[in-house]
């Protein structure tokens, strides 16, 4: 028998900006999204009647969605994308020949590929499932996370604990 909590607060939010690349070079406008987080986490057994708490899951899925909140987001790990330090920001040039200057404090780096929902849903799982072992010593199942950019439009991700 498997058991799973799932929890979708109004404070699972973060308010962000972004552009995606493509294959080809290209890349969308710079814009902007109003993005909520939903989890969902499976465990075989029942811990004193739980799966987690409440209680000890809510304030890691807010603060990752803090850490994201008004920023730009830019994918480190893009070969696509150029990124060098000038003092206080960074210079950002695109296989399209846009160039774009931000404040470092306005910029957000992330270890993913590319900006797009779901990465975001593999990079918000992965800090989630991370905090949660070094917090709690505890480990998912299966965990879950979905992120929406707009209503009714969101990317899901779920990793499977191997086990």
């Amino acid at each position: 028998m498997n058991y799973s909590i799932k929890v979708y607060k109004q404070y699972f939010n973060f308010a962000s900006s972004h552009f995606l690349l493509f294959d080809d070079g290209t890349r969308e406008p710079l814009h902007g999204h109003n993005y909520r987080v939903m989890i969902k986490g499976e465990a075989p057994k029942l811990s004193h009647d739980l799966v987690f708490d409440f209680l000890d899951i809510k304030p890691i899925v807010r603060e990752v969605c803090d850490s994201l909140d008004h920023k730009l987001l830019l994918p480190k790990d893009n070969e696509r994308l150029k990124i060098h330090e000038d003092g206080n920001n960074y210079l950002i040039k695109t296989e399209d020949d846009s160039h774009f200057s931000f404040p470092k404090s306005d910029v957000l780096l992330l270890p993913i590929h590319n900006t797009s929902a779901e990465r975001l849903a593999i990079y918000i799982n992965e800090r989630v499932r991370v905090l949660t072992q070094e917090r709690f010593n505890f480990k998912f199942d299966q965990f879950e996370v979905e992120v929406e950019e707009t209503p009714g439009q969101s990317a899901v991700y779920i990793h499977k604990e191997d086990l």
